[in-house]
C-alpha cells in the first residue's frame, strides 16, 4: 500500500531530487562564470559575433525545447518511470558536451574557432535541454502535496547552490595565470584555457556519478492521467498555457531571474579581474550570494504558511532590488563592501530562488484544473526556453555593452591597465543591469502573478476533487 503513497516523502527523496540540479550546474555553472571570458580571452572571438552565436542558438531552442518537451508528454512511461530514464541516459553526452566547449583546439583559424563554438555551444544546449525538462518536470510526480513540493524546490536550490560552488568559488583560484605585472605593481592575471579545460573535464566526470546517484534515489509517486491515442497536440498545449495568465507571467519572472545569475555571473568575473584586480574574490560571490538561504531555509515553510509563496517573492525582489541601486550610486572602490551589498541583495533573492519551482508545480497544477490534462514536459519545455532566453538576454546585453564601454580583452595581455572611464562603466553595468531586473521582477510577480496564497489554497482542493470525479 504504501508504494501507491503519492505523498509522504523522506530525507532519501528530497536528497535525491537536489542531486538532480547539482549534476546539472556542475557544467551549467561553467557556462556562466567562464563561457564568455573565454571566448573573448582564450578563443580571441569578437563580442559582436558572441551576441550572433547566442542568438543563433537561441533560434533553434525556440524549435527544439518545445518538439522535446512534446515529445515527453506524448510517451507513455517505462517501469523506470515517465522522467527518470531520459535524466539517466543523456547525463553522458552531457558531460561530453560540456568538456568540448571548453577545449582550446592549437592553432585553428578566428574562423575555425568561431565555427568550433557553434557547434559545442549549440550540442551542449541541446544536451542540457534534454536533461533539465525531464528534471524539472520529475517533482511533479514525485509528491502531490504542496509543503513537500515546496521542500523540493528548496532542495533543488541547495542542490544547485552547491553545485555551482566548484565553478564559481574553487576555479576562479585555479584557471588563471599570472603573466606579469601593471606599472602600480598589480599582478596581471590572465585565464588559462588549458586550466579551464581540465577542470571542466573533472566537474563533467563529476556530474554524470551525481546523476546516477539521482537516478537511484529518487521515485516517481504519480501516475500520468491517462491519455487516449492521438489526443495530445502540442500546438493546443501550447496554446492553452500562455493564455494562462500565471504561467505566463511567472515565465516572464524566471527568464529575468536568469537573465540576472547569467548577467552577474559573467559580469562580476570581468569586474573582479580588472576593476578590483582580484579575481580570486570572485569565488566569494556566490558564497554571499547563496548564504542567505542558510538564514531562510528553517523557517521557509513557516513564512510561506503566513504569508504565501507569491507574496514572499515580489516583497524580497522589492529589497533586492533596492539594495542594488545602493550598491549603484555609491560607487564603491572596496571589493568587500561590494560583496557585503551582494549579500544584502541575496537576502531578498532567496525566496524567488527557493520558491520559484513550487511555483512551477503550481501554475502546472492550475493548467490541469483549467484544461483537464497534465503536461508536464511541455510545460518545463517552455519555462527552460524563456529561461533561455534569459541567458541569451544576459549574453547579447552584457556583449553589447562591453562593446559600448569599449572594453579591451587584449589589454591584461599587452599589460595595460583599462582606462579609468572604461573601469567605472564596468562597474556601472555590472551594477545598474541587476538593479533593473529584479524591479521588473518584483513588478511581475507582484502585479501581474494571480496566484495569491488564497487562490493557492482553493486551487489544490479544487483539484483533488477534480480527480476524485474522474477516477
Amino acid at each position: 500500500m504504501a508504494e501507491n503513497l503519492t505523498h509522504g516523502i523522506k530525507f532519501k527523496d528530497k536528497l535525491g531530487y537536489a542531486l538532480g540540479d547539482m549534476g546539472g550546474i556542475f557544467t551549467f555553472s561553467l557556462v556562466g562564470a567562464f563561457q564568455n571570458k573565454f571566448y573573448t580571452d582564450v578563443l580571441n572571438i569578437d563580442p559582436a559575433k558572441i551576441v550572433v552565436l547566442i542568438l543563433v542558438a537561441r533560434l533553434w531552442d525556440a524549435i527544439n525545447d518545445p518538439i522535446w518537451g512534446a515529445f515527453i508528454d506524448s510517451r507513455k512511461p517505462t517501469k523506470q518511470g515517465k522522467f527518470r530514464p531520459y535524466i539517466f541516459w543523456f547525463s553522458i553526452p552531457l558531460a561530453v558536451a560540456c568538456v568540448l566547449m571548453f577545449t582550446v583546439i592549437p592553432n585553428l583559424t578566428p574562423a575555425k574557432y568561431l565555427l568550433y563554438a557553434y557547434i559545442t555551444y549549440i550540442f551542449y544546449g541541446m544536451m542540457y535541454t534534454a536533461v533539465n525538462i525531464p528534471y524539472g518536470s520529475l517533482a511533479s510526480v514525485v509528491t502531490d502535496d504542496e509543503k513537500e513540493r515546496s521542500s523540493l524546490s528548496m532542495w533543488r536550490s541547495i542542490g544547485a547552490g552547491v553545485g555551482g560552488l566548484p565553478g564559481t568559488v574553487l576555479l576562479p583560484m585555479i584557471v588563471y595565470t599570472t603573466t606579469g605585472t601593471y606599472a602600480n605593481g598589480t599582478k596581471i592575471q590572465t585565464l588559462d584555457g588549458n586550466k579551464l579545460t581540465l577542470c571542466a573535464a573533472v566537474l563533467a566526470v563529476l556530474s554524470v556519478v551525481i546523476f546516477f546517484f539521482h537516478y537511484k534515489m529518487t521515485k516517481e509517486r504519480i501516475k500520468p492521467l491517462a491519455k487516449e491515442k492521438g489526443d495530445y497536440k502540442v500546438t493546443q498545449s501550447i496554446k492553452d498555457l500562455f493564455s494562462n495568465r500565471a504561467f505566463v507571467m511567472l515565465s516572464v519572472a524566471a527568464m529575468f531571474l536568469m537573465a540576472f545569475q547569467f548577467y552577474y555571473q559573467s559580469t562580476y568575473t570581468y569586474l573582479f579581474t580588472d576593476y578590483y584586480h582580484k579575481p580570486g574574490l570572485y569565488s566569494l560571490v556566490a558564497i554571499c550570494s547563496y548564504l542567505p538561504m542558510a538564514v531562510f531555509i528553517p523557517v521557509m515553510n513557516k513564512l510561506i504558511d503566513k504569508f504565501g509563496k507569491k507574496e514572499l517573492c515580489s516583497y524580497g525582489m522589492f529589497f533586492a532590488a533596492a539594495v542594488t541601486f545602493v550598491l549603484f550610486f555609491i560607487k564603491t572602490s572596496n571589493p568587500y563592501v561590494f560583496l557585503f551589498f551582494v549579500f544584502l541583495s541575496g537576502l531578498g533573492q532567496t525566496f524567488l530562488v527557493l520558491e520559484l519551482w513550487a511555483l512551477v508545480m503550481d501554475v502546472i497544477d492550475y493548467h490541469e484544473l483549467r484544461t483537464r490534462r497534465r503536461e508536464e514536459g511541455t510545460a518545463y519545455a517552455l519555462i527552460s526556453f524563456m529561461r533561455k532566453l534569459g541567458q541569451t538576454l544576459a549574453g547579447v546585453g552584457l556583449n553589447a555593452l562591453l562593446a559600448v564601454i569599449n572594453y579591451n580583452s587584449d589589454a591584461s595581455k599587452q599589460g595595460k591597465a583599462l582606462a579609468d572611464d572604461v573601469l567605472a562603466k564596468l562597474y556601472d553595468i555590472s551594477t545598474l543591469v541587476p538593479a533593473i531586473f529584479f524591479l521588473i521582477m518584483a513588478l511581475v510577480l507582484f502585479f501581474g502573478y494571480n496566484l495569491t496564497k488564497d487562490k493557492v489554497t482553493e486551487l489544490h482542493a479544487a483539484l483533488i476533487e477534480q480527480r476524485k470525479n474522474e477516477k
